[in-house]
């Protein structure tokens, strides 16, 4: 199957392209843009392998759908595309940034600068009808992006895997905390911002990390 996707994923997710599930879900998501409106467009749906190489991750943060209403949803979790306004779990994102760094953020919600510099902006479900949350869950996506965190936990060292509420949590539940960083908090969620997420210090512990381990940290 010709799935247009980063070189270095390909090679590391070859097997899952050939998988039943998949073809099945690649009809699905056909389907849905033939007759619907979904998010992301077409060539942004695996936007945050294109601009993080499997080579070059060093932190990966897990979301679960994409924002589904018109000109958010670019293929990176919880990051909007220029001149979108911030969506409220953005907003305590960069409020906890400034409170745990002193980093004044940028106007702008797009987290491509974060991409680029090995933070995996990882989707549990990579598309999402219009309007409607949620809309292509257990459609076959699930079982893709954990064959890519598990591809990550098993082949990579010393990566930094920051699980925001019980989904993430669930998720990532089988990563080998000696090999790897897990930074686990409440979502930024407004519903649970106040339950562990705000005063939880992510970025600054992911840093902290990855500089003992020898690696440069991420300028967030």
């Amino acid at each position: 199957m010709n799935v247009q996707i980063e070189q270095s994923w390909k090679t590391q997710l070859a097997g899952e392209f050939e998988q039943p599930y998949f073809a099945d879900l690649v009809r699905f998501v056909k389907q849905e843009c033939a007759s619907q409106t979904v998010y992301p467009p077409g060539n942004l749906i695996f936007n945050a392998f294109n601009q993080t190489p499997f080579e070059q991750v060093k932190v990966v943060i897990l979301g679960q759908d994409p924002y589904h209403e018109p000109g958010q949803a670019h293929g990176l979790c919880f990051s909007v595309n220029d001149g979108v306004a911030l969506p409220p779990s953005l907003h305590n994102i960069y409020k906890e940034l400034r409170d745990d760094l002193g980093v004044t953020p940028p106007v702008s919600g797009n987290l491509e600068r974060w991409a680029r510099q090995g933070v995996l902006l990882l989707n549990a479900t990579l598309t999402v009808r219009a309007h409607q949350a949620g809309s292509h869950q257990n459609k076959g996506w699930e079982a893709f992006t954990d064959a890519i965190v598990r591809c990550i936990a098993e082949r990579k060292e010393r990566v930094v895997f920051i699980l925001w509420g019980s989904y993430a949590q669930k998720k990532g539940a089988f990563i080998d905390p000696n090999r790897h960083l897990i930074l686990r908090s409440a979502h930024p969620s407004p519903l649970s911002v106040f339950r562990g997420f705000f005063g939880s210090k992510p970025f600054s512990q992911a840093n902290a990390y990855l500089q003992s381990v020898g690696q440069q940290p991420i300028n967030w």
